[in-house]
């Protein structure tokens, strides 16, 4: 059996709560495969490289979630121009929507202490008169994950807010695009990917002329929470089962 620092393990896998340390929610669905990040690895020269461009991608994403934050709390950061226009599409869409934050409820630590996990939700917002958990993604697709993700932040604010009642998934990009066959360039950790929207002969051998990048916004409603929430008790327990040695020495199990 390997060592274990159960130091390090807590603090990179949970959050103490009033004296009781309880696994993180992202944490948790770590453990259910991801059949786009292995895709993502098999594209790559080897796992080095990966790791550099998931970890660039990672701090470009935390960059557009701070500062989009930051304006959803009522402050005017700078943005940098790296960013523009991720950030300048989301002001836009904000405005469009009418989308409403109480900054009390933004980057919200959270806790479910019959299932005991932990988590922070990014922001609960009122949208067309509802009022649900948004979570914003800057990926180049929602995936379904998410909604374990979700689920669990719902099931532990379930009755602490009377008129929570659904949840969104807001993802935020940005690309350009071709002028001439409509081929998509995003850029993300440092490494270009084209996507084809219609395949024809002419675009196949395209030498492409990239317009001016884009901002992307997406907003996705999921109001029946409780089979995800199913799903993620399910997670919960295998991950559990993962890491059983660590949350013994760490006084969890």
């Amino acid at each position: 059996m390997k060592d274990i620092n159960v130091n390090e393990f807590k603090e990179s896998s949970g959050y103490e709560i009033n004296g009781v340390w309880y696994p993180r929610v992202t944490k948790i669905v770590e453990i259910k495969a991801k059949p786009a990040l292995y895709r993502f690895y098999a594209s790559m020269e080897n796992f080095a490289v990966g790791e550099q461009i998931k970890e660039q991608s990672a701090k470009e994403g935390t960059l557009v979630h701070e500062t989009v934050e930051a304006f959803l709390v009522g402050k005017n950061p700078q943005v940098e121009k790296s960013i523009m226009a991720s950030v300048d599409a989301f002001l836009k869409f904000r405005e469009k929507n009418k989308i409403k934050i109480n900054p009390e409820f933004v980057e919200l630590r959270l806790v479910n202490e019959n299932e005991r996990y932990a988590g922070t939700l990014d922001a609960i917002a009122k949208i067309d008169g509802k009022v649900g958990i948004l979570d914003i993604k800057t990926s180049q697709e929602i995936y379904r994950d998410y909604n374990l993700q979700t689920a669990a932040y719902m099931s532990a604010m379930d009755g602490k807010i009377p008129s929570l009642e659904t949840r969104w998934i807001l993802r935020i990009d940005q690309a350009q695009k071709c002028a001439a066959c409509g081929a998509v360039l995003r850029k993300k950790g440092g490494r270009q990917k084209i996507r084809q929207q219609n395949w024809t002969p002419y675009s196949r051998n395209c030498s492409h002329d990239w317009g001016e990048m884009e901002g992307i916004v997406e907003l996705k409603e999921f109001p029946e929470w409780h089979k995800d929430y199913f799903a993620f008790l399910g997670a919960k327990r295998l991950w559990e089962w993962e890491h059983e040695n660590e949350l013994m020495e760490a006084g969890y199990l």
